[in-house]
């Protein structure tokens, strides 16, 4: 008897130890909830799955955009690149151009100063009316006649 005795105690103390431990781990998780309570209810799962949507056509969007934007700056790219050869087939037009009126400019300061030249060597001291032969109105006539 004295064993069932001992096995009766031993049994009811590890009972009693389980029931302690059960006992204190919801007074823990009382004490917790209490004392950290949730201030904001968590976001349901169909509120996430419209947020996603919505972010998924936002980005759609934004992609688009992209692309457009990616477009215009290939088109841009392509016209400044034509401005560019536009302004150096201009460049060196103009430089030839110059070169061009400095060759003029030489030119035209040679024939002026060859004309003044003649002018100063066949001015005449006096006036002279225009003989036969020298192109006057009388021999033109002459000839057409």
């Amino acid at each position: 008897m004295r064993l069932i005795t001992r096995r009766l105690i031993v049994i009811g103390t590890v009972v009693a130890s389980l029931m302690l431990a059960v006992a204190t781990v919801r007074a823990a998780a009382a004490w917790t909830a209490a004392s950290a309570p949730l201030s904001a209810a968590p976001v349901s799962v169909d509120s996430l799955l419209t947020r996603l949507a919505d972010e998924e056509t936002r980005s759609a969007d934004l992609r688009q955009q992209l692309d457009e934007l990616s477009t215009a700056n290939t088109d841009l790219a392509a016209a400044l690149d034509a401005a560019t050869r536009r302004i150096s087939t201009d460049t060196a037009a103009a430089a030839s151009l110059r070169t061009r009126l400095v060759q003029a400019k030489n030119r035209l300061a040679k024939l002026e100063a060859e004309l003044t030249r003649a002018r100063s060597t066949t001015a005449p001291s006096a006036p002279r009316a225009p003989g036969p032969g020298a192109g006057g109105e009388g021999d033109q006539e002459a000839a057409d006649g």
